[in-house]
């Protein structure tokens, strides 16, 4: 693991200099020069249908280095070190498909650009239409927290069907299940064009903040398992021609707080108090722990910021 941990190192705020060092240093030797909005592309393979994304921007606020450390096989920001996040949203993602590269599995790899910052790689590379497109029927994007997720819709909308998404975890292995809860990645911006479009937890959390870690045992497994499966098992089934928003009814319920999670009326109105207060600083610690306005969204609707959801996907 300890590629992994010393790609952690960088901080890859969207146009910095040490995201220009850490794409010579780690892409350039595997994909070569990227592509004018500065998305890297590798195929593998004769017409493969799967693609395999990740983006090489973090939500870093400053340029440079930072230090890591490794306790008991997760990986988080070294005592003291003063950075914003830990980058493993993407980082791990552009491992683990570097793995598969090396494994020499067949597939479309696209690491894009400027993620963080709205999907600009990724909504750019699909409006020049590359030829591979017409042969994908799939995209996977490593991108997810936690470990058992297959996102099979994004703000809202579906972009993956639960077929392919039990599919997809028969293929992998891992005891992962569809999962409606997702925010928004690169593979998004695919949904209108190819049929499958989802997200694979690899085991980070608290991202966007300070906090984040990354089980680097989990990537390993995750590793194994993907450079393992067996991608013709993969059940294609969505239309993507076909607008499906009909489950967020379902959503909503599945996400009522439970018993021991109700906040005090007494202490949410204190709090409501001090919101009001002083917005602009609770907006300011808001920022510093999630880091983008899409984390915050997806957290806000798990508790019940239906409305706000809403709002958020019709950008």
């Amino acid at each position: 693991m300890h590629s992994l941990v010393s790609m952690l190192k960088y901080r890859r705020q969207q146009g910095s200099d040490s995201q220009k060092d850490f794409c010579i240093r780690f892409l350039h030797p595997i994909f070569g020069r990227p592509d004018r909005d500065g998305n890297y592309i590798k195929v593998i393979g004769n017409k493969p249908n799967v693609c395999f994304t990740s983006h090489h921007d973090t939500v870093h606020r400053e340029d440079g280095m930072q230090r890591v450390r490794v306790e008991d096989g997760i990986a988080m920001l070294d005592h003291g070190e003063k950075s914003s996040c830990l980058g493993a949203d993407c980082t791990t993602g552009i491992w683990l498909m570097l793995e598969m590269i090396d494994a020499g599995i067949q597939g479309v790899y696209v690491i894009h650009s400027a993620e963080e910052i709205g999907c600009v790689g990724s909504s750019r590379l699909i409006q020049r239409n590359p030829k591979w497109l017409s042969h994908i029927d799939a995209v996977i994007s490593f991108d997810r927290r936690a470990y058992d997720s297959i996102v099979t819709h994004q703000m809202g909308y579906r972009t993956c069907s639960d077929a392919f998404a039990n599919s997809l975890n028969d293929v992998i292995g891992l005891g992962m299940k569809p999962d409606p809860t997702g925010s928004y990645t690169d593979s998004n911006e695919y949904a209108s064009r190819i049929s499958e479009c989802t997200n694979v937890s690899v085991g980070y959390f608290d991202q966007h903040s300070k906090k984040e870690t990354q089980d680097l045992d989990f990537a390993a497994q995750l590793r194994d398992a993907l450079i393992t499966a067996d991608w013709s098992k993969l059940v294609i089934k969505r239309d993507p021609s076909v607008f499906d928003v009909g489950y967020w009814e379902d959503f909503e319920n599945s996400f009522r707080p439970r018993e021991e999670e109700v906040v005090a009326d007494l202490e949410l109105e204190e709090i409501l108090d001090i919101v009001c207060d002083h917005p602009e600083a609770v907006a300011s610690m808001l920022y510093s722990y999630f880091g983008s306005s899409w984390d915050l969204i997806d957290e806000l609707y798990q508790h019940g910021g239906d409305n706000l959801m809403r709002s958020a996907s019709n950008r």
